[in-house]
C-alpha cells in the first residue's frame, strides 16, 4: 500500500513500483508539513515517509526528467487493475493512503495535490471499495475461458480489505493485524482525525464510513529477527515460553519493538529495538515473552491515542493470531476481549466479499462476522505486574530517544 507506478503518456511504466517502506523521502515530509499545514486537516494524517505524496514530491527533487514526464499515477493494485481492465481507477480505502485525498469528503484535494505539482488529472477516478471498478477486457476473458462483463471491484487497502473480511463494518467495530506491522482499526460512522499522535485516519472500503489505524512498523517481524539470532524456531521457542514460571516471567527483560523505526503514537523514523534488564540467568525462553509482551506494549500505546471508541472486543488476524500465548497476552494488557477466527477470514475474504457487494450483493448478507475460533478473555490477576512493566517500558522509549540525540549531537 501507498506505494506507485508512474505512466508516462504512451502508458509506459516510467519508474518501478515504489514501496511503502521506502524511506528517502524525510526531507519531503519535513517541507510539505512546513509549507502545506493542511494535510493534517484535509488529507486528516501526518506526511510521513510511508505515503504516497512525498515520495512524488522527492521524484520531483531527485528525478525532474522523470516526474515531467508523468500522465498518471497509479496505486500498486491500481497499476493491475489498469492491466485487467484499460481503467484508471481507484477506490477510497487505499487512496486515503496517497495524502492527496480530502478524506472527509472523499475526493482529490486540489490543493494538496497542487503541492507536489500535480493536479487531478494525474490521477485515477474515485469510487466505493463495494462499486464496479472497470470490467475485464474481453480479449483477457477469453483467453482465461470466462464470461464476458466480469466486474472489477473498487477493492481496498490491505487493512480495509481486511476489515471487511472479519465483518468489522460498523461504528467501534475493531480488529488487530499482527503481521510483519501491528495494526489496531477502529471503524467509525465519522471522520475521527488525530494526526499529531501518528493516528491515520482513513476512508473505510465501504460507503460512509471511516477508520482509524494505530500503526507500529514491527510486530511479528520481532519476533522471526529473534528467532533468526537464536537460530530456532518460532513453534520452538513458543513451547519454551509456555514453560516459563511466573517467576521467571517476572524477571524477564523488557523489549522495545522498534525495529524498523515507529509511526504510531511516536512518529519517529530513527526510533530502535533493545532489551533492558539482561542478567546471567536470562534465557531465549525469556527473551521471547520479552518480545511478545512488547509488542503487545506497543499495540497498548496505539489504543491509548486512538481517540473516543467504544471498543467492547477485538478479533485478532495475521500469522501472530495462531498463537494462543500471544492473544492472551494482548487481552491482558489491552484489557479487551481477544477473539481470533479461521485462517481464510483475511484481506483475500474481503476482496472477495467487496467484488461480491460489487456484482450485486447485500451488505448485511455478504458482510457477517466469521465464526469465532477462540475467546480469550483479561485475567484480573495479571494486570498489577503488567502495568507495572508497562510503565517501565514507556520511560525505556523517552529515556532512549534522549540518549539518542544527545548522541547524534553530542
Amino acid at each position: 500500500m501507498h506505494g506507485a507506478v508512474l505512466l508516462d503518456k504512451n502508458q509506459q511504466v516510467l519508474r518501478d513500483c515504489i514501496l511503502w517502506n521506502d524511506t528517502r523521502s524525510a526531507a519531503e515530509c519535513q517541507w510539505l508539513m512546513q509549507h502545506y499545514p493542511e494535510f493534517k486537516s484535509i488529507g486528516a494524517n501526518l506526511v510521513m515517509p510511508g505515503f504516497t505524496a512525498p515520495k512524488l514530491l522527492w521524484v520531483r527533487h531527485h528525478e525532474p526528467d522523470i516526474f515531467a514526464q508523468i500522465d498518471k499515477v497509479l496505486l500498486p493494485k491500481d497499476y493491475l487493475r489498469w492491466l485487467l481492465t484499460g481503467e484508471f481507477v481507484s477506490d477510497m480505502s487505499d487512496s486515503s493512503g496517497t495524502l492527496w485525498l480530502d478524506v472527509a469528503k472523499r475526493d482529490w484535494s486540489d490543493r494538496l495535490l497542487a503541492a507536489t505539482g500535480l493536479t487531478r488529472q494525474h490521477m485515477p477516478i474515485l469510487v466505493e471499495g463495494s462499486q464496479k471498478g472497470g470490467t475485464l477486457r474481453s480479449e483477457l476473458a477469453s483467453a482465461w475461458g470466462l464470461n464476458d462483463n466480469i466486474i472489477i471491484a473498487g477493492g481496498g487497502g490491505d487493512n480495509a480489505a481486511s476489515a471487511v473480511g472479519v465483518g468489522a463494518i460498523n461504528n467501534d467495530d475493531a480488529f488487530i493485524s499482527l503481521g510483519t506491522s501491528g495494526v489496531i482499526f477502529v471503524v467509525n460512522d465519522a471522520l475521527q482525525a488525530n494526526p499529531d499522535s501518528g493516528v491515520h485516519a482513513f476512508a473505510h472500503a465501504l460507503p460512509k464510513r471511516w477508520h482509524q489505524m494505530s500503526v507500529m512498523l514491527s510486530a511479528a517481524s520481532c519476533l522471526k529477527w529473534l528467532c533468526n539470532l537464536l537460530s530456532t524456531t518460532e513453534n520452538i521457542l513458543m513451547d519454551e515460553i509456555a514453560a516459563l514460571t511466573e517467576e521467571q516471567i517476572a524477571q524477564a527483560p523488557i523489549f522495545l519493538p522498534y525495529l524498523s523505526g515507529e509511526r504510531t503514537p511516536h512518529n519517529d523514523a530513527d526510533a530502535t529495538g533493545s532489551f533492558f534488564a539482561l542478567r546471567h540467568e536470562t534465557n531465549r525462553a525469556a527473551l521471547g515473552y520479552a518480545v511478545l509482551e512488547g509488542v503487545a506494549f506497543g499495540l497498548a500505546d496505539g489504543l491509548a491515542v486512538l481517540g473516543n471508541t467504544c471498543i467492547k472486543q477485538c478479533s485478532l488476524t495475521g500469522g501472530g493470531a495462531r498463537s494462543p500465548i500471544w492473544a492472551q497476552l494482548i487481552a491482558d494488557i489491552l484489557n479487551l476481549p481477544i477473539v481470533t477466527h479461521p485462517a481464510s477470514s483475511s484481506g483475500a475474504l474481503g476482496a472477495a466479499r467487496l467484488a461480491w457487494l460489487a456484482d450485486g450483493g447485500k451488505e448485511k448478507e455478504v458482510c457477517q462476522k466469521p465464526p469465532v475460533q477462540a475467546c480469550y478473555s483479561p485475567q484480573p490477576v495479571k494486570q498489577t505486574q503488567l502495568k507495572r512493566r508497562y510503565s517501565v517500558y514507556k520511560l525505556l522509549y523517552q529515556q532512549q530517544r534522549t540518549a539518542r540525540l544527545a548522541l547524534i549531537n553530542p
